[in-house]
Protein backbone atom coordinates (compact mmCIF):
# COMPACT_ATOMS: atom_id res chain seq x y z
CA UNK A 1 0.00 0.00 0.00
CA UNK A 2 2.72 2.18 0.95
CA UNK A 3 4.48 1.98 -2.95
CA UNK A 4 0.94 3.09 -3.94
CA UNK A 5 0.72 5.80 -2.15
CA UNK A 6 4.14 7.12 -3.02
CA UNK A 7 3.51 6.20 -7.11
CA UNK A 8 0.17 8.46 -6.69
CA UNK A 9 2.00 11.35 -5.10
CA UNK A 10 5.02 11.07 -8.18
CA UNK A 11 2.20 10.72 -10.81
CA UNK A 12 0.60 14.10 -8.77
CA UNK A 13 3.71 16.04 -9.00
CA UNK A 14 4.30 15.27 -12.73
CA UNK A 15 0.76 16.17 -13.26
CA UNK A 16 0.65 19.49 -11.10
CA UNK A 17 4.11 20.07 -12.70
CA UNK A 18 3.00 19.94 -16.05
CA UNK A 19 -0.13 21.78 -15.36
CA UNK A 20 1.96 24.52 -14.12
CA UNK A 21 4.60 24.29 -17.29
CA UNK A 22 1.21 24.53 -19.46
CA UNK A 23 -0.19 27.36 -17.39
CA UNK A 24 3.50 29.64 -18.10
CA UNK A 25 2.59 28.36 -21.65
CA UNK A 26 -0.96 29.86 -21.84
CA UNK A 27 -1.46 31.45 -25.05
CA UNK A 28 -1.51 35.52 -24.99
CA UNK A 29 -4.73 36.82 -25.34
CA UNK A 30 -7.05 37.35 -28.43
CA UNK A 31 -6.77 40.66 -30.69
CA UNK A 32 -9.81 41.98 -32.28
CA UNK A 33 -8.88 44.14 -35.21
CA UNK A 34 -10.88 47.04 -37.08
CA UNK A 35 -9.96 46.76 -40.57
CA UNK A 36 -10.60 50.14 -41.58
CA UNK A 37 -7.60 50.69 -38.81
CA UNK A 38 -5.46 49.22 -41.21
CA UNK A 39 -6.79 50.44 -44.32
CA UNK A 40 -4.30 52.50 -47.19
CA UNK A 41 -4.55 52.82 -50.75
CA UNK A 42 -1.62 52.08 -52.34
CA UNK A 43 -0.33 50.32 -55.85
CA UNK A 44 -0.42 46.36 -55.39
CA UNK A 45 3.02 44.97 -54.76
CA UNK A 46 4.90 43.14 -57.27
CA UNK A 47 5.12 46.02 -60.20
CA UNK A 48 2.54 48.10 -58.32
CA UNK A 49 0.79 48.21 -61.21
CA UNK A 50 -2.56 49.54 -60.63
CA UNK A 51 -4.36 50.81 -57.72
CA UNK A 52 -5.39 49.03 -54.13
CA UNK A 53 -7.03 49.10 -51.33
CA UNK A 54 -4.69 47.19 -48.85
CA UNK A 55 -5.87 46.20 -45.48
CA UNK A 56 -2.58 44.77 -43.32
CA UNK A 57 -5.00 43.01 -40.75
CA UNK A 58 -2.72 41.03 -38.57
CA UNK A 59 0.81 43.60 -39.30
CA UNK A 60 1.84 44.65 -35.54
CA UNK A 61 0.17 41.82 -34.20
CA UNK A 62 3.35 40.32 -31.29
CA UNK A 63 4.62 37.39 -31.89
CA UNK A 64 1.70 36.10 -35.27
CA UNK A 65 2.98 33.08 -36.95
CA UNK A 66 0.33 34.08 -40.10
CA UNK A 67 -0.43 36.38 -42.28
CA UNK A 68 -4.16 37.27 -42.96
CA UNK A 69 -4.59 40.45 -45.52
CA UNK A 70 -7.64 41.96 -47.35
CA UNK A 71 -6.65 43.55 -50.66
CA UNK A 72 -9.43 45.21 -53.16
CA UNK A 73 -7.78 45.45 -56.26
CA UNK A 74 -9.46 48.40 -58.71
CA UNK A 75 -9.84 48.03 -62.51
CA UNK A 76 -6.61 46.88 -64.30
CA UNK A 77 -4.83 46.27 -61.26
CA UNK A 78 -2.71 42.99 -60.31
CA UNK A 79 -0.35 41.86 -57.78
CA UNK A 80 2.41 41.29 -59.92
CA UNK A 81 4.38 37.95 -60.39
CA UNK A 82 6.44 37.23 -57.56
CA UNK A 83 8.42 33.91 -56.73
CA UNK A 84 6.88 33.03 -52.97
CA UNK A 85 8.79 31.37 -50.02
CA UNK A 86 5.46 29.85 -48.57
CA UNK A 87 2.50 28.20 -49.03
CA UNK A 88 -0.33 31.27 -49.87
CA UNK A 89 -4.04 31.49 -50.28
CA UNK A 90 -5.95 33.46 -52.38
CA UNK A 91 -9.67 33.74 -51.27
CA UNK A 92 -12.12 36.07 -53.60
CA UNK A 93 -14.89 37.36 -51.50
CA UNK A 94 -16.46 39.19 -54.79
CA UNK A 95 -15.39 40.69 -58.52
CA UNK A 96 -13.38 38.67 -60.73
CA UNK A 97 -9.63 37.65 -61.63
CA UNK A 98 -7.31 35.85 -62.92
CA UNK A 99 -4.66 33.77 -60.83
CA UNK A 100 -1.74 32.80 -62.08
CA UNK A 101 1.10 30.19 -60.70
CA UNK A 102 4.18 29.31 -63.02
CA UNK A 103 2.48 30.44 -65.95
CA UNK A 104 -0.69 28.47 -65.39
CA UNK A 105 -3.66 30.66 -65.46
CA UNK A 106 -7.34 30.14 -63.74
CA UNK A 107 -10.22 32.60 -63.37
CA UNK A 108 -11.39 33.32 -59.97
CA UNK A 109 -14.52 34.95 -59.14
CA UNK A 110 -16.61 34.95 -55.44
CA UNK A 111 -16.20 31.97 -53.37
CA UNK A 112 -13.19 30.88 -55.14
CA UNK A 113 -9.95 30.39 -53.95
CA UNK A 114 -6.57 29.65 -55.02
CA UNK A 115 -3.74 26.88 -52.85
CA UNK A 116 -0.60 28.25 -54.02
CA UNK A 117 2.74 26.16 -53.51
CA UNK A 118 5.99 27.52 -51.54
CA UNK A 119 8.44 27.89 -54.99
CA UNK A 120 5.94 28.69 -57.38
CA UNK A 121 6.01 32.35 -59.01
CA UNK A 122 2.47 33.41 -58.78
CA UNK A 123 0.11 36.85 -58.98
CA UNK A 124 -3.36 38.10 -59.39
CA UNK A 125 -5.40 40.28 -61.91
CA UNK A 126 -8.65 41.97 -61.64
CA UNK A 127 -10.62 41.87 -65.20
CA UNK A 128 -14.22 42.80 -65.72
CA UNK A 129 -16.02 46.14 -64.59
CA UNK A 130 -16.23 45.48 -60.46
CA UNK A 131 -12.99 45.83 -58.38
CA UNK A 132 -11.38 42.44 -56.97
CA UNK A 133 -11.42 41.97 -53.56
CA UNK A 134 -9.49 38.97 -52.24
CA UNK A 135 -8.05 37.44 -48.78
CA UNK A 136 -4.62 36.67 -48.76
CA UNK A 137 -3.06 34.65 -45.64
CA UNK A 138 0.40 32.70 -45.37
CA UNK A 139 2.56 31.67 -42.90
CA UNK A 140 5.47 34.23 -41.35
CA UNK A 141 8.19 33.09 -42.73
CA UNK A 142 11.95 34.18 -41.31
CA UNK A 143 10.41 37.06 -39.04
CA UNK A 144 9.72 36.94 -35.05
Amino acid sequence: MKDHHVSLSIILVMALGSNTHAQEMAAPPMVVIDQNEKRVVEPPPHGKIGLSTAYRITDGIAGRTMEFRRRTLHKDAAIGIHPINHDEVYYVLSGKGIVQSDGETKTLTAGMAAYLYRGANVGIRQIGDHPLDIIISYPVVGKP
